[in-house]
């Protein structure tokens, strides 16, 4: 792999994580806002092994200990908490630099014969799509619905026939949605991945150990905040109008879930890394509802007890399932 391809300094750190390949831990959190990862570094891990801010991210690889209610982690867990940005671009960089980091020797630039699988799981905020929903509540995903287009240089296979269908449900959907005369009518079209079940069923068992309700759905990743999320406040006019209340509205048919909240993140996250063999997830805290018209302004303890749900499913997770390799 040429130094255009994988730039690596002089001191051997990836370019823009800025660590080395011995700093990351295989039990992965993604946060969006550099300010989550240092306090979830500094009030949830302890044994600091690396602290990296570059370009905005921070990187901060320590242990997690968590405990409360009926969970008790008798092993802890050496975990990394890593910045991701906003947005599926964002998200695409650090997330294959996390993963060049486990596969590649950076000495020969060779991939490894094996090397362990990687448990990531991003921990954010959304908004909510269902009046039933209450604010604070953490949304588990179990599909994400990728209305960016940075999964579209991925060729994934569909994990399952449930992905093919909503796509395929979707895509017409969207399609209907759009104004014929739309400059880009038939042009937007989703992509639909899968989290990892075994994710899924150990988030939602640490938030019932923890006593925090969560609600398993599905998720919608968009390319912004505002137009693409259906947020109509500028002078130039959405291309599809009600985005949001458009998904809100669709029935899924899968297990009588439905898409409960919109973010920019999770659809790539679950896609790539599903693609690679690794384990990925999302838990994100509703801060707003858009059925209901309002907005959590003290989100924050709520959006650490996501953290600790998920800093708990990854121990789970990791009890069971150690040391296991991919070749």
């Amino acid at each position: 792999m040429t130094s255009a391809d994988l730039p690596i300094d002089e001191n051997g750190r990836i370019y823009h994580l800025q660590i080395k390949p011995g700093q990351m831990a295989p039990n992965i959190l993604l946060v969006g806002d550099p300010g989550r990862a240092e306090f979830i570094g500094s009030t949830l891990l302890r044994d600091i092994e690396v602290e990296r801010e570059n370009r905005g991210i921070v990187t901060v690889t320590g242990t997690s200990e968590i405990t409360g209610g009926r969970a008790t982690i008798i092993s802890p867990v050496r975990t990394t908490v890593t910045t991701a940005g906003m947005g599926t671009p964002s998200l695409e960089i650090v997330v294959n630099e996390l993963v060049a980091l486990n596969e590649i020797n950076f000495e020969t630039r060779t991939r490894k014969p094996d090397f362990p699988r990687l448990h990531i799981l991003r921990v954010g905020t959304s908004g909510g799509l269902q009046a039933s929903t209450k604010i604070g509540t953490p949304i588990i995903t179990s599909y994400a619905i990728g209305m960016d287009n940075t999964g579209l240089f991925y060729e994934a296979p569909y994990p399952d026939q449930i992905c093919e269908r909503l796509e395929q449900d979707l895509g017409h959907i969207v399609r209907n949605a759009m104004s014929i005369g739309s400059r880009f009518h038939g042009r937007i079209h989703p992509y639909v991945s899968r989290a990892e079940p075994t994710i899924v069923d150990a988030l939602l068992e640490a938030s019932a150990n923890l006593g925090v309700p969560a609600k398993l759905g599905l998720t919608v990743s968009t390319s912004g905040f505002y137009a693409p999320q259906g947020r109509d406040i500028g002078r130039v006019k959405p291309v599809i109008p009600d985005i949001d209340r458009v998904f809100a509205e669709y029935d899924p048919m899968v297990g009588g879930q439905r898409i409960e909240n919109m973010e920019m993140e999770t659809s790539f996250l679950i896609h790539f890394l599903g693609a690679l063999g690794y384990w990925a997830g999302s838990i994100c805290t509703t801060i707003n509802n858009r059925r209901t018209n309002t907005f959590d302004h003290h989100y924050q303890e709520a959006v650490k007890n996501s953290t600790r749900v998920a800093l708990l499913a990854l121990a789970v997770i990791r009890s069971r399932n150690p040391d296991v390799r991919i070749s």
